[in-house]
């Protein structure tokens, strides 16, 4: 009775709007994150078409960079182009205006001041305001949010403290310990800009706030309680506390606007620890989930959970595309959300009811101590998947007979797992794994069609959770131990070797041998390069996380500390892929995939392997895709633009059939979304190379394509 009870509140508040609904798409402009605030990645343009696109050539490039790039840099930046001028980021965190005609740089920003070496800034995108003559570039440099003059790229003085806005401020937490990253912006409401933001994933995180601030002044014009505080709907499907202890359910991926309905929807992720939920028992509402707020107030309309008391870090990683489909004759204005499932849902935008069935599927349990894994969770029958969603022994690799009997012959080690099966201290396969199905570039619409173009990675991860001793009685070298199980091991691994999980973390064996205390205690709280500052490891754990770091072994003996203690938590042991023994992934392929999907009956239209391995074509095997990261560009020419494989190339696929019409070769892999854009009567495609992520080589380029002068 009570799961019952609690998602009567996923279809609450239903509001009477006409079915009316209108978006200024992208065309000689293309002047929000992901083309408009609806978030379709739909341009206009049709100057570039299936007839000529095979013509495209390079118009420009433009080396962003200030200085040498850093181990594993990379570019995500989805570019802004306003009246001729384009607005991007490098890979060392400057902001840049060019003209985007010619790619002449017209001027430079430094948001996060000078600094030693390479800094790092992960900005997926920038934002746009005008009113008049009055323009603004809004800007999330790590914790702030600044406001620059779109002339001239200076911060506006007015706008909060000399331009910027501390966003660690409001979160109901001590700000000088929180982390907090502005890396996707936010979108625009009337003059609001409404923000999600990066919080960390570990034990201690702060919560993941909504939050509107003032373009004009930088005030803070409303916030939304994703973990509700006492007598807020939802407040019942969290311990009591929570609110005051646990963090996440944060919106880091991004937001779309409806801005006739005056609504903002919001996708979240899970709460924070991702893996273990011992100490946030219920159905986490608005954790993983579609939130309809009003954008002038912040206040609730509806929202709809996709994943109950999330274990697996399954967040919503992208913004919903805001469509209008037909189905059963019936036009009908939805939201339609990717998900790293390769689960897409499509929901009523008025009410938040699917428009297609959804069934709430038993699940196994968990074996863990003190946890509770939610016993149903929502399958939608429609749309298809767009990824597998298991792996078996039938599914392991078939590039060769060497490469499958290395994967079966690790399969029998490990647990058989459905998308679902709670983490446990066994070994287990994660499929789809951490990085999608669907993610952060999410997905492109054609709202003629009603077609759905969405790029997913079909990757098995392992999974496994290791026990750490909360105890007090603890040698500093432990306690370190501890503090790194929290906050470092998904990057660095529990073996301290470093991986690829949100770049290119390095090992840290050795760290002793070339660094002092002093050096590692600032890079902790500062941050360097990729790192971003961890202020809330600080004090005593500070201290203690650096004679972990700088020692292979306990200084204080073996038998120093606790010997036995008997509280206890868990966290996983890192990121790790699961591939064979070449380091390609276990998986039968394709292991990377360009999507349509008809939005209007459910049914995928086609699917296409996205990218390939050269070595591994000339062998004769046919095109595998690859992991990708970024987004599709759809166009009125009836094509999609898309880069994101790991292979250094931005392709043009026909929206009809899925061929690829033509292949442009990057200097690194395009990891982002391109835009299109016209200038005097010219379409352009610009796209941000800066490689980076999964061992591919680095670049600071932005390159420009367009059809030969007329």
């Amino acid at each position: 009775m009570k799961f019952r009870a609690t998602l009567s509140l996923a279809t609450a508040v239903a509001v009477a709007l006409p079915a009316v609904f209108s978006a200024d798409f992208a065309g000689e402009n293309w002047a929000h994150y992901q083309g408009d605030q609806t978030s379709s990645h739909y341009s206009t343009l049709d100057q570039i078409n299936r007839d000529n696109v095979s013509q495209l050539e390079v118009a420009w490039t433009y080396n962003s960079a200030d200085g040498p790039l850093g181990r594993g840099s990379d570019i995500q930046t989805n570019p802004l182009i306003v009246d001729g001028v384009l607005f991007g980021v490098s890979p060392d965190a400057w902001v840049f205006a060019l003209n985007a005609a010619t790619g002449e740089e017209l001027w430079r920003y430094d948001p996060i001041g000078s600094g030693g070496g390479f800094r790092r800034m992960r900005a997926r995108g920038l934002g746009y305001w005008q009113d008049g003559n009055d323009k603004r570039l809004l800007v999330g440099a790590r914790s702030d949010l600044i406001a620059l003059d779109v002339a001239t790229g200076q911060p506006i003085a007015t706008f909060g403290d000399n331009g910027r806005v501390d966003l660690r401020v409001g979160l109901d937490r001590d700000p000088s310990t929180v982390s907090f990253n502005l890396s996707t912006p936010g979108v625009v409401f009337d003059d609001l800009y409404i923000i999600g933001g990066s919080v960390s994933e570990g034990y201690g995180a702060a919560p993941g706030h909504i939050r509107a601030y003032n373009i004009r002044s930088g005030e803070l014009a409303w916030t939304f309680h994703t973990i509700p505080q006492p007598g807020e709907p939802g407040h019942e499907t969290w311990p009591a506390d929570a609110w005051e202890r646990i963090g996440g359910a944060n919106a880091w991926a991004g937001l779309a606007v409806d801005v006739g309905r005056g609504t903002v929807y919001v996708p979240t992720g899970s709460a924070s620890y991702d893996f273990y939920g011992a100490d946030r028992l219920g159905s986490n509402f608005y954790a993983n989930s579609i939130v309809a707020l009003d954008a002038r107030t912040g206040g609730y309309k509806w929202h709809f959970q996709t994943v109950h008391h999330d274990l697996w870090d399954k967040d919503l990683p992208a913004p919903p595309n805001l469509v209008t489909v037909t189905i059963d004759g019936k036009r009908i204005d939805a939201v339609a959300q990717g998900t790293k499932t390769g689960y897409i849902f499509v929901l009523d935008r008025d009410t938040g009811e699917p428009l297609f069935p959804v069934d709430e599927v038993p699940q196994p349990g968990s074996n863990m101590p003190g946890e509770e894994a939610w016993p149903t969770q929502p399958i939608p029958r429609l749309p298809e998947p767009i990824t597998r969603q298991h792996m078996d022994y039938a599914d392991a690799t078939n590039i060769s007979p060497e490469a499958n009997a290395f994967v079966i012959e690790q399969m029998h080690r490990m647990r058989l797992t459905t998308t679902f099966l709670p983490p446990s201290t066994q070994t287990s396969i994660v499929m789809p794994g951490y990085f999608g199905g669907a993610e952060w570039g999410g997905a492109g619409v054609n709202p003629e069609t009603g077609i759905m173009f969405v790029n997913a990675n079909e990757l098995p991860c392992i999974q496994q959770l290791v026990k750490i001793n909360n105890d007090n009685d603890l040698s500093p070298y432990q306690q370190g131990e501890n503090v790194y199980a929290r906050s470092c091991v998904a990057c660095h691994g529990l073996d301290r070797k470093g991986g690829t999980h949100m770049g290119a973390a390095p090992s840290l064996i050795g760290l002793g041998e070339r660094m002092s205390p002093a050096d590692v205690e600032n890079i902790i709280a500062n941050g360097r390069g990729l790192m971003p500052p961890m202020p809330f490891v600080r004090g005593d754990n500070l201290s203690a996380l650096s004679t972990f770091l700088l020692n292979e072994s306990d200084p204080a003996g073996p038998t120093a500390g606790a010997t036995g203690g008997s509280e206890f938590i868990y966290t996983l042991t890192g990121y790790d892929r699961f591939n064979d023994a070449d380091g390609y992934p276990a998986i039968e392929p394709p292991w990377g995939t360009l999507n349509a999907v008809d939005l209007n009956t459910g049914r995928i239209k086609w699917k296409v392997p996205l990218g390939e391995f050269a070595e591994l074509t000339a062998k004769g095997i046919p095109p595998t895709g690859t992991e990708n990261f970024g987004g599709p560009v759809v166009t009125a020419g009836g094509i999609v633009f898309i880069a994101a494989s790991a292979d250094e190339r931005l392709r043009a696929f026909d929206q009809e059939t899925g061929e690829i019409l033509w292949e442009g070769f990057l200097p690194a892999s395009g990891f982002s979304t391109p835009s299109t854009y016209s200038v005097d009567g010219r379409q352009y495609v610009v796209i941000a190379c800066g490689g980076g992520r999964v061992g591919r080589p680095t670049s600071d380029a932005y390159v420009a394509f367009a059809l030969p002068p007329r």
